[in-house]
């Protein structure tokens, strides 16, 4: 009894899923930033190294819930919720810092209208993953979870836009693309892209279980 009164009790979890969120944003207004200005090198090298700074900071931070998992007795909610969020989460980031590095890596020489139209998508789905991670220290207020059910079912949507957008992107390069490896090049980005949207509703998913088992 005296040794778990002497446990911390309580760690400062969604604060730092907060942070995380932040990042992410911050990652994905950089790579829209950099698809927005590819032409320019050096503003494209400016918003690669700008996502690759804020994905190490969302880096930091995932190893710092995983370490207060090991330090705290009480947790706000599930053990296992907490490590599938922020992992979630993660992966969103390293999705965006990875398609950055592909487009140098590959040699990409321009952004397509379908490049452009999956970036929007991801972006408006990091946005609601924020949103909706924002709520979450206060899913025992009902309005609050139905709030954040809600921006599950529209994180859901938007993934579903993506999927057909990515696929009307491949149809259409198939039938254009004479080019073996720009198609190539291509398809990995298309397909890369309508992941993050895929990632952000894995994300969407551990907050519905959070939500649903907690509020």
């Amino acid at each position: 009894m005296l040794f778990s009164k002497l446990l911390p009790k309580e760690g400062n979890f969604f604060e730092l899923f907060n942070r995380h969120a932040d990042q992410i944003i911050l990652a994905a207004n950089a790579f829209g930033n950099l698809v927005e200005n590819y032409a320019d090198p050096f503003l494209r090298e400016k918003y690669t190294k700008d996502v690759d700074k804020a994905e190490n900071a969302a880096d930091h931070i995932t190893h710092e819930v995983n370490r207060l998992l090991h330090t705290t007795f009480i947790t706000p909610i599930g053990r296992e919720q907490i490590h599938g969020l922020i992992d979630a989460m993660d992966d969103v980031a390293d999705l965006l810092q990875d398609i950055a590095e592909a487009m140098y890596l590959y040699d990409v020489k321009h952004m397509t209208d379908h490049i452009v139209r999956l970036t929007e998508l991801s972006i408006d789905c990091c946005y609601k993953v924020q949103t909706a991670v924002n709520l979450l220290d206060r899913i025992s207020q009902q309005k609050v979870a139905q709030q954040a059910l809600r921006l599950c079912d529209e994180i859901a949507d938007l993934e579903s836009d993506a999927d057909r957008a990515m696929r009307r992107a491949i149809s259409q390069l198939f039938r254009s693309e004479s080019d073996v490896r720009e198609l190539i090049k291509l398809r990995t980005i298309y397909d890369s892209l309508e992941a993050i949207t895929d990632r952000c509703e894995d994300v969407a998913n551990q907050i519905e279980g959070v939500v649903l088992q907690n509020s």
